[in-house]
């Protein structure tokens, strides 16, 4: 790697959005090159991922941890720009985190606090993505964003799964790709055993990558399943709040209803004419966070109908720290246990 990891001590924030933590790594924007964001998330992944096993995993992290780096900007309207990493890699969007980053770039201003909207582009790998935080007596409050280019990929996608048959899902992309069906299909239950939803979603998200391969319209490196949503049900805005759990990467849960989760799922819902534009939904998580989201209009992309979503939701900090590694801790440099 291109810097000495022993004895370099690592700032970050801590923060959470409905319960899913955010660690917002401060002070590597000089150690991340690359022409744009895409080149720099390839960079950290070659050249700095001891630093998301060092920040991510045991004895620093856990399991379900989730990080966001921050590294120079390259868009025009961009504040700052961001490397998503959890415990298997890198995302290309993080909706949670987004909302999270948006309050702290007001906070600590990186962004001067206008009242009552305050603007935060944030350069995102699936794109620039503009947040909006409320602003009340010079505080920073709830969030919401413009999502990039959401559409419905696949409709009614018949897929064999190990153990369950077979299940139909859909697929959609709301900055990252999901595979969304009911607890029903998979025969689980979204209040009953979380162990029994990880791994039938797993399992899910493993049949659907060996059915059909996805791809975006716009860059090579988007083009992946990141995780499967498992949803309650509820599919229009008549129906209530509709809660449900995202499983991505190595069978990590998000504990907040998922920004890029709820955004598919919005476009999802579009797609198929379950909900107009303008319209609002809710969403919740098992922590019992909410996001609200609506379709805010069509937008271009080539080859999809796609569309812009808007999410809503707030964050909190939880405090700040410094991680270092002492020299011949080969242990302290990460582990997962399960």
């Amino acid at each position: 790697m291109s810097m000495q990891l022993a004895g370099f001590v690592i700032e970050t924030v801590e923060m959470h959005t409905g319960g899913e933590p955010v660690r917002i790594v401060c002070n590597l924007i000089e150690h991340i090159q690359g022409a744009d964001i895409l080149a720099k998330r390839r960079f950290m992944h070659e050249q700095l991922d001891a630093v998301r096993h060092l920040l991510m995993f045991e004895p620093r992290g856990h399991a379900d941890m989730y990080g966001a780096v921050l590294v120079a900007p390259t868009l025009p309207g961009a504040d700052l720009a961001v490397l998503f990493m959890h415990n298997q890699g890198y995302s290309t969007m993080c909706g949670h985190a987004v909302i999270a980053l948006a309050r702290f770039a007001v906070d600590s201003g990186r962004v001067q606090a206008q009242a009552p909207l305050t603007r935060v582009g944030i350069e995102c790998p699936c794109g620039l993505v503009s947040a909006y935080v409320e602003v009340v007596d010079g505080k920073a409050g709830k969030v919401h964003f413009d999502s990039v280019p959401a559409f419905a990929f696949a409709l009614e996608l018949p897929v064999s799964v190990a153990g369950m048959g077979e299940v139909v899902v859909d697929i959609a992309y709301g900055g990252a790709f999901y595979a969304i069906t009911t607890a029903a299909q998979l025969a689980v239950s979204l209040d009953g055993r979380l162990r029994d939803v990880v791994d039938a979603a797993s399992a899910l998200s493993a049949a659907v990558r060996q059915t059909i391969q996805v791809h975006h319209p716009a860059a090579a490196d988007l083009g992946f399943l990141y995780g499967s949503i498992v949803t309650d049900g509820r599919e229009t805005a008549a129906d209530g709040c509709s809660r449900n759990i995202c499983v991505f990467a190595d069978a990590e849960v998000d504990r907040s209803p998922t920004g890029s989760g709820v955004t598919a799922r919005m476009a999802l819902r579009h797609a198929k004419g379950l909900v107009q534009t303008g319209e609002s939904c809710q969403f919740e998580s098992l922590t019992g966070a909410r996001f609200s989201a609506l379709v805010k209009q069509p937008v271009p992309l080539p080859g999809q109908q796609a569309v812009c979503v808007q999410v809503t939701g707030m964050a909190h900090y939880c405090g700040k720290a410094s991680w270092s590694l002492e020299e011949g801790d080969q242990i302290g440099r990460g582990f997962l246990l399960r």
